[in-house]
């Protein structure tokens, strides 16, 4: 069983920064693709980026040069730092990480999600 455990949400100004992290634990022999998702209210969960374990990176539209997302796999921990946040912004993040076991089961786990809030 995988567990993540995420940190570094919080309320922070328009144009501020905010760096989360999710360090993942357990049963872990290969972490393939890393990821950050968000929901807003109301909203559908969206992709905001992801990593694979080649440090290949995409990134939704909306987050394009604010956003960057990073991994230490060493650590099993990816990171999204968020710089000049926008009220849009505003979400609940989650982590997504998916990979195989020890006993080369795949598995996709998220993270309990951690809260953004852009205000003034």
């Amino acid at each position: 069983q995988v567990q993540l455990v995420e940190s570094g949400g919080g309320l922070v100004q328009p144009g501020g920064s905010l760096r989360l992290s999710c360090a993942a634990s357990g049963s872990i022999f290969h972490i393939n693709v890393m990821g950050w998702y968000r929901q807003a209210p109301g909203k559908q969960r969206e992709l905001v980026a992801t990593i694979t374990n080649g440090h290949n990176t995409n990134y939704a539209d909306s987050v394009k040069g604010r956003f960057t997302i990073a991994r230490d796999n060493a650590k099993n921990t990816v990171y999204l730092q968020m710089n000049n946040l926008k009220p849009e912004d505003t979400a609940v993040y989650y982590c997504n990480i998916s990979g195989r076991d020890y006993a080369f089961h795949f598995f996709n786990s998220w993270g309990q999600g951690t809260q953004v809030t852009v205000s003034s």
